[in-house]
């Protein structure tokens, strides 16, 4: 066991977590999650988890459906509020796929771009990420058919307009920076309810996992101001749509 690993274990047992939750995401960019509690995460550091692979979309097939999720400790974070009726925090970890043999699996999002990343380092290259993330707030995901109602009618760098959660990128920014996520500023978009926050630059790889506990967070922080967040492109035809500008060097 190494020392990432190590650091990992104690941390679980001094903070008393309880739950360890290994997100991945499929080729679609859906983030999944399997959750273990701490005396199995060991184990699967040694030997990772097993699930159905071609229960995952794009994963594998049928007859090749053994698939193994092993755990990345460099990624590890505890959750900034709990989702636990006991009140105890979480922590999550993203995983890597491997098939049975051990070999990197090929439908992996994460393991393909880890592969691009090291063939242009024998190039000489480092790739860096720099994203201005774009989403609404809506007052409620159930409309029943109708088109969402945003939580303001402000516009672009609007202040103190966002009327149903004013405190909402406060909250959002304290939860990102709490799990080491960088956050460069935020503002008001262009269209009613529409925000952007933008993270600082970072290797491709650790601002996929960024982005993809951005999307979790943020909804989570959504929820507990009382509106809901939403990343679709375009919720509203007659207002600006959302999308994730991303610069790279």
């Amino acid at each position: 066991m190494n020392r990432q690993q190590e650091f990992v274990l104690r941390t679980l047992e001094e903070r008393d977590i309880r739950f360890v939750r290994l997100w991945f995401t499929d080729i679609q960019g859906f983030l999944k999650s399997v959750a273990v509690v701490p005396a199995e995460l060991e184990g699967a550091f040694e030997e990772g988890i097993g699930f159905d692979g071609s229960a995952i979309e794009g994963f594998s097939r049928i007859a090749e459906s053994d698939t193994i999720a092993r755990p990345d400790p460099s990624t590890f974070q505890i959750l900034p509020f709990s989702d636990s009726p006991d009140g105890h925090l979480s922590a999550r970890m993203f995983c890597d796929i491997a098939m049975p043999d051990g070999e990197p699996s090929w439908a992996d999002p994460r393991q393909v771009l880890r592969r691009q990343m090291n063939n242009a380092g024998t190039q000489g290259f480092t790739c860096y990420i720099h994203p201005e993330i774009e989403f609404f707030l809506i007052k409620s995901l159930d409309t029943d058919g109708y088109p969402p109602v945003p939580t303001d009618w402000g516009g672009y760098f609007d202040q103190a307009v966002t009327d149903e959660a004013p405190a909402f990128r406060a909250h959002a920014i304290s939860s990102l920076e709490r799990m080491g996520i960088s956050v460069e500023f935020s503002h008001h978009e262009a269209a009613p309810g529409q925000q952007e926050i933008d993270l600082r630059f970072a290797d491709a790889l650790s601002m996929a996992d960024n982005i993809m506990t951005f999307r979790y967070l943020i909804k989570q922080v959504a929820r507990q101001n009382g509106v809901s967040a939403t990343f679709m492109p375009k919720p509203f035809t007659e207002h600006p749509g959302s999308a994730m500008h991303t610069h790279i060097s």
